[in-house]
């Protein structure tokens, strides 16, 4: 099994940066594809961005695009959310999810099934 944790949230001024870590553990080598998604209070969970693991590739949503990047440490087998140019928009629990299933719909939350408890992260205008 694996188990992800994140951590690196905070408070900050909207365009400061700040960089999230999800750490995994277990069986890490089955690991396919890391995701990071989001949920602000009273709104739905919102796809931030994912990367798959084998090859490195990632993507990310429309509303971060540009502004945040995703990087991976496959020796201590972290994956970093390193997110730029903060809007206070972007105040929200950020969790880490995983999987060890071969598929496509990465953008959907569904398509994970291991996550972590989350950590926030607070954007002052």
């Amino acid at each position: 099994q694996v188990q992800v944790v994140e951590s690196g949230g905070g408070s900050v001024q909207a365009g400061d940066s700040l960089r999230l870590s999800c750490v995994a553990s277990g069986r890490t080598r089955d690991i396919f594809t890391v995701a990071w998604f989001r949920q602000a209070p009273e709104k739905d969970r919102e796809f931030v961005g994912y990367i798959l693991q084998n090859v490195g590739i990632t993507y990310f949503g429309d509303s971060v695009r540009g502004r945040f990047t995703i990087s991976r440490d496959n020796v201590n087998n972290i994956v970093y959310l390193q997110m730029t140019s903060l809007k206070p928009e972007d105040t929200a629990v950020y969790y880490c999810a995983a999987t060890t299933k071969i598929g496509s719909s990465w953008t959907r939350d569904a398509s994970y099934d291991v996550w972590g408890l989350g950590t926030l992260v607070t954007v002052s205008s």
